[in-house]
């Protein structure tokens, strides 16, 4: 079993930045892909970021390519979601999401563990 915990939510002008982390419980947390999915009032849930368990691969949302960049410290049992130049339309709900699965991948059914989330929202 893994726990994931979010945090580095907040409020933030346009153009500004965040970075959110995800702290994980477990000691196999390094053999898992891990995910960060958004879900803004009225959505559903969608993909943003994805890492590969070791770090090597990542695959974005073309919505937030360029902008976003997604990491990972093993060592801290930690991911983490760099977001710049923020939009007030990344305002959302952004979740972790961890696969009991080397390979990342955008498909959120994938994955097996969720965290509670963390809001983030970004004035105009």
């Amino acid at each position: 079993q893994v726990q994931l915990v979010e945090s580095g939510g907040g409020v933030v002008q346009a153009g500004g930045s965040l970075r959110l982390s995800c702290a994980a419980s477990g000691r196999t947390f390094g053999t898992y892909a891990m995910g960060w999915f958004r879900q803004a009032p009225g959505k559903e849930r969608e993909f943003v970021a994805t890492i590969s368990w070791g770090g090597s691969y990542t695959y974005y949302a073309d919505s937030v390519k360029g902008r976003f960049t997604i990491s990972r410290d093993n060592a801290k049992n930690t991911v983490y979601l760099q977001m710049n130049s923020l939009k007030p339309e990344d305002t959302a709900v952004y979740y972790c999401a961890a696969r009991r699965d080397r390979t990342a991948t955008a498909g959120e059914f994938t994955y097996d563990y969720w965290g509670q989330g963390t809001q983030v929202t970004v004035s105009s």
